[in-house]
């Protein structure tokens, strides 16, 4: 690729390209709004459609089929990259948003279980795999069509509004459902008011591709149609030839993987950790997230437009040693655990003063990754580490031999699995010894947990930022849109999406409810290793001359 002086453009911003971003990211956030709320509004799919299995199952069935979005996405980059490299940018990502939009609203109007058996949580996962699919194809499009309409030196700033748009779809998320449980009140909600941001869908697709139809095409690709040199076989182009494919394996491995799990971690998994593991109630939860966004989305613009002037690499690499250094178990400044002591102190307390052993065969024990929903771990070992996880337990390791009956000892009390009620029995054990059902709000430090959320979303925007002016500036325009998109597709489809399966895995495996962590941790570390050895700096690449 061929350079350009640094800081060539200082115009300002003309009303075309205005319009090109304002209907990109709208229509993106809308798509990243249809893709969320499916995993905020998680308790209430399980409650309706996996209503055939116990509880606590359903709900780990409804988190499998939200990860199995997640799992097509690069299906999706492959189908809509070649799309998008053939025909164009601007109706592939009409065609994404649309199928999103579609399948949105449908899961809105689905028969539940009770009305339809079996073939409601089918039809839940099929809809959500055409959500999966829309993804793969929409970001890549959106991304690629806002920076080849930048002017060189602003590419970083253009792209970074793009960037804000997972966030914001996720806030506005979040804000509707708050909205609509408090103007209807929660039983309601709960009986039938949980399906409107899904209805609501279809009002915003509409708005979506009124906006978008008034777009025109990239002049990038446009003029590379004109004089016949777009790629005719886009995908063996971009896959086939070892040149092209390396940069997307090292775009993989050294950029979009550790993006990926900073990003699910400080935005989805920090509010998974707030309700599931802080037991912090739903609502109040989701504002102290929807909070976080707030503050923290102008940092999407600033690290955007500070990477035109310094470069994509130096920032994001900052952010992938940060997210390290605050992720990882063993750090003094782990940020996890400061929101558990500013949030739920009781169970800080009881974790540190309450010591519960796993008396078990080690070979008895599995290694609980749920990724597809398929898989069963119904062993006594592995039904009495679940059901610590679920009561937010720290809890020992020891192996007993072959064949000997597992026991939970709680304190002196030792509870043998095959106690009637086991569950009851554990759950009652363990709240006696300290540890509370729920985060109490009058002992929660808003003002200090605000702020660590706070933090984890400005790492967020450090990686996720200028990614978007990164990826674009790696591939020639011929296959822009299939390089790009796998990538970035396996890294936050794959690495980021099954975040929260693993790191239950792993805690379960281990019995600390932080040694989950460890997983976002090392692939930081990895990011930042390759990334700062094998990816170059694109600031100054002219992406018109491929």
């Amino acid at each position: 690729m061929s350079s350009i002086a640094a800081g060539q453009v200082t115009r300002t911003m003309t009303a075309e390209e205005r319009k090109v971003i304002f209907a990109s990211s709208l229509g993106t956030v809308f798509e990243w709004y249809d893709f969320y709320i499916y995993g905020t509004l998680g308790v209430f799919l399980a409650k309706y459609f996996f209503s055939g299995v116990p509880a606590n199952v359903a709900f780990i069935f409804t988190l499998l089929a939200f990860a199995a979005g997640f799992a097509v996405r690069p299906l999706g980059a492959l189908v809509f990259g070649r799309i998008g490299d053939i025909v164009g940018r601007k109706y592939t990502f009409l065609v994404t948003m649309t199928l999103m939009g579609i399948g949105t609203f449908f899961i809105g109007v689905l028969p539940s279980y009770d009305q339809w058996g079996i073939l409601a949580p089918i039809l839940l996962i099929a809809l959500r795999l055409v959500q999966g699919l829309a993804l793969g194809g929409e970001y890549g499009g959106a991304a690629i069509y806002v920076a080849e309409h930048a002017p060189p030196g602003r590419r970083g700033y253009y792209t970074s509004w793009i960037q804000t748009t997972a966030t914001l779809g996720l806030f506005m998320a979040l804000l509707l459902i708050l909205g609509i449980r408090t103007w209807m009140g929660e039983e309601a909600f709960g009986n039938w008011g949980w399906r409107l941001p899904f209805l609501l869908s279809i009002f915003l697709l509409g708005i979506s591709i009124w906006i978008r139809l008034q777009l025109n095409e990239s002049p990038v690709f446009q003029r590379m149609k004109e004089e016949g040199k777009n790629s005719k076989r886009p995908l063996s182009e971009a896959f086939g030839q070892w040149s092209n494919a390396k940069i997307a394996l090292l775009a993989l491995l050294g950029a979009t993987a550790g993006e990926a799990v900073i990003w699910y971690g400080g935005q989805f998994y920090a509010l998974f950790f707030l309700t599931q593991t802080l037991k912090v109630q739903a609502t109040t939860a989701q504002i102290m997230i929807a909070t976080s966004l707030a503050i923290g989305t102008p940092f999407f613009i600033l690290f955007g437009w500070l990477s035109d002037k310094i470069g994509r690499k130096p920032i994001m690499l900052a952010g992938f040693l940060l997210g390290l250094l605050t992720y990882m178990p063993a750090s003094p400044i782990n940020i996890f655990k400061g929101i558990t002591h500013y949030v739920n102190p009781t169970l800080e307390t009881a974790l540190a003063t309450s010591p519960v052993t796993v008396i078990a065969d080690p070979n008895a024990c599995s290694f609980q990754l749920k990724l597809t929903g398929t898989e069963t771990y119904t062993s006594p070992c592995d039904v009495a580490k679940s059901a610590l996880v679920a009561l937010s337990v720290n809890y020992k390791n020891e192996a007993a031999p072959p064949g000997s009956p597992v026991v939970v000892k709680v304190g002196e009390e030792a509870i043998p699995t095959t106690t009637p009620e086991f569950a009851r029995v554990l759950r009652e054990a363990i709240v006696k010894h300290g540890y509370p059902p729920s985060a109490d709000p009058a002992k929660i430090n808003f003002f200090m947990a605000g702020v660590l959320l706070t933090i984890l979303v400005i790492f967020v925007t450090m990686v996720y930022g200028p990614i978007a002016a990164w990826l674009v500036e790696l591939f020639p325009t011929r296959i822009r849109y299939s390089g790009l998109s796998l990538p970035y597709h396996i890294g936050n489809g794959w690495f980021g999406g099954f975040l929260p399966a693993t790191v239950f895995a792993i805690v379960a495996a281990t019995g600390d409810i932080y040694s989950g962590l460890w997983y976002p941790t090392v692939i930081a570390l990895m990011s930042l290793v390759i990334g700062f050895l094998f990816l170059p700096e694109t600031k100054d690449v002219d992406i018109t001359k491929d």
